[in-house]
């Protein structure tokens, strides 16, 4: 991060200068220090300048001109979502932060640093990357503007954008560099954009290439919108997907190569196996160290990609549905290393991904040709061609659990009970309950409503009914008393009142007092998102109801805590708006006891079980 700890390192002008919108974290689950990283071991020299002062270009040069080029990265997660809350409100922590302390990174961080690089160096290569970049790589409806804005790359001012998870990409752009290939010329890389102006290139539609409806077209027209993005999400497959082409003003066109093929298993070990230090920079420990750092430091990453496909989920559009698991004796050995380390007390916190439960590509087929371009794995059920299967998972949770100094191993980064439910083999659900939960477990049904479900690709609420029974009673043979806590949406599209008020009824109805719920936030590149500019279906053009104002959206809300005696006005309002008055006394009434209706008998059991000393790694 310095020039002396480069010289420190034998070299005093790097090859990259890696800038991101995160404190350098250099651990595994920080997908811009993986990048660096993976160079370092293909021989490449990378210096971090992480969270750059951006009020000038000073802050930019302190590590001098890099030999080949900047990698620039918003950080973890999109810079705005970093930094505002739902109702578009400043943050009051940031945990990617020293301290965890906000106002470290700008606003569209990704933008903010392209142009100070461009200012700073004249003609140097600026490839940017990561969640922010990746999401944006088209033209895309921003939440925070509320209006459709230009693709990322051309308002960064940017030579290339490395899109999904960009090990490969990268690599091949390095060795290009370094052979003396010019930035502009490097347009050939899988899972990449490139600006090209039309005088030298006349794009046009054929066999392998499909020309997007131009950005002012999808600006100014929503159906045009819907069918740019059915065409993204469908082009999306790395065995199928054709080059796809945006125009912009000035005869500027935006293009998208084919995505590159997900990392095999034995290229993720790799991966996962160089010698992260796991923890943070040590210049940041006077400065109260990095809270993220806390929710991933004893935990694996066995996985990426998911075949679930939730609507809302931006998974889909960056690391794709091709899963893909690490193998298990990379597993064990970064389990056997972390019980070496300073700290560890026995727990490891998770062995998972985007889904703890997805280890391998959903079928045969998926192997070959990739994932369907029109239809989903598990929605609006179960695809009869699909693999389902724990007992490799189950395999590495085992023989993990079993190593010395190891105490528990928990499942922290959610599974699909609805996978769990097709699996014929019940072992999973049993042992999930035996060793691999403490006190709680969190599952995401996400609503009750079959409207919104369908609208968010969720499982129907008896999949969620029947797991929940199928978990209770395995509690029960066990002896152990554990729970259940599932999160939910509130205002998704197609959620209307009527749809928030039968969730609030079904909370009524089993005497549970929800804490896991948050307001639907309209990120760029989901499906969701896309709905809630365009009120619709893209793949059907149906209409679909947007709850999209601040008083709906509270209103909604307010239903799923209307125990809170600060919603009771909110809830009033919503059940008139609903027609559905007479509902008032069911949910806002007193019961005959003469308490307030609503609250759950097990309430105080629950929290004395998660506060077990072994449960708070899993709250």
């Amino acid at each position: 991060m310095t020039k002396e700890e480069c010289e420190q390192r034998g070299f005093s002008r790097p090859d990259f200068v890696l800038v991101m919108g995160d404190a350098y974290v250099d651990h595994p689950s920080f997908g811009a220090v993986i990048i660096g990283k993976v160079l370092e071991s293909r021989g490449f020299t990378v210096a971090v300048i992480a969270q750059p002062d951006w009020r000038s270009t000073n802050d930019f040069k302190r590590l001098g001109r890099p030999k080949l080029g900047f990698l620039v990265s918003g950080g973890n997660v999109d810079s705005m979502v970093s930094n505002y809350s739902v109702f578009k409100n400043k943050r009051k922590k940031d945990a990617y932060s020293p301290a965890g302390e906000t106002g470290k990174r700008p606003d569209r961080a990704v933008i903010v640093y392209g142009n100070r690089i461009k200012e700073a160096y004249k003609g140097v290569p600026v490839i940017i990357g990561g969640l922010e970049a990746s999401l944006r790589r088209f033209a895309h409806y921003d939440y925070w503007d509320n209006k459709v804005r230009r693709s990322i790359l051309v308002d960064s001012r940017a030579d290339l954008l490395v899109y999904g998870m960009g090990e490969s990409a990268i690599c091949e752009i390095a060795e290009a560099l370094l052979a003396g290939i010019k930035i502009e010329h490097i347009t050939w890389i899988k899972g990449t954009c490139y600006k090209q102006n039309l005088e030298q290139e006349n794009f046009k539609e054929d066999e392998d290439t499909i020309m997007l409806p131009a950005y002012n077209r999808v600006m100014d027209d929503k159906k045009a919108y819907c069918k740019s993005f059915a065409v993204k999400y469908q082009n999306s497959n790395h065995v199928t997907a054709k080059r796809l082409v945006e125009e912009y003003d000035g005869g500027i066109c935006v293009v998208q190569n084919p995505p590159m093929a997900p990392l095999s298993g034995y290229e993720l070990d790799d991966v996962y196996e160089l010698p992260f230090e796991r923890a943070y920079h040590t210049s940041y420990e006077k400065l109260g160290g990095i809270p993220a750092i806390e929710e991933v430091e004893f935990s694996i990453i066995g996985s990426r990609g998911c075949f679930g496909s939730c609507a809302f989920c931006a998974l889909t559009y960056h690391q794709g549905r091709d899963v893909r698991g690490r193998s298990k004796d990379s597993i064990v050995r970064e389990a056997k290393e972390l019980t070496s380390k300073a700290g560890f007390k026995g727990y490891i916190h998770d062995i998972g991904g985007p889904t703890a439960n997805f280890r391998n590509p959903a079928c045969e087929k998926q192997e070959k040709f990739g994932s369907c371009s029109n239809k989903s794995c598990l929605f609006p059920d179960v695809c009869k061609e699909m693999n389902v299967s724990h007992s490799e998972y189950l395999d590495i949770l085992r023989t993990v659990r079993e190593l010395p100094d190891v105490k528990k191993v928990f499942i922290r980064s959610g599974i699909r009970y609805d996978y769990v439910l097709a699996d014929k083999d019940s072992s999973f659900m049993e042992e999930l309950c035996k060793y691999h939960v403490s006190g709680t477990l969190k599952v995401a049904p996400e609503h009750v409503s079959k409207n919104v479900l369908t609208a968010m690709r969720k499982p129907e609420k008896r999949k969620f009914e029947a797991f929940s029974r199928r978990f209770k009673k395995i509690n029960e043979n066990l002896g152990l008393k554990q729970f259940i806590v599932p999160y939910f949406i509130s205002s998704h599209p197609a959620s209307t009142l009527a749809d928030a008020i039968e969730l609030a009824l079904y909370f009524k109805e089993m005497k549970f007092v929800p804490d896991q719920v948050q307001d639907f936030y309209p990120t760029p590149g989901t499906l969701s998102s896309c709905m809630y500019y365009t009120g619709m279906d893209p793949f059907t053009l149906k209409q679909v109801h947007i709850p999209n104002t601040i008083l709906e959206k509270k209103m909604q809300r307010a239903l799923l805590h209307f125990h809170k005696a600060e919603n009771r006005k909110m809830v009033e309002l919503a059940l008139i708006k609903a027609g559905r008055p007479e509902l008032k006394e069911v949910l806002l009434g007193r019961r005959a006891d003469g308490r307030k209706s609503g609250r759950r008998p097990l309430r105080k059991e629950v929290k004395h079980e998660s506060n077990r000393k072994t449960s708070k790694h899993n709250r």
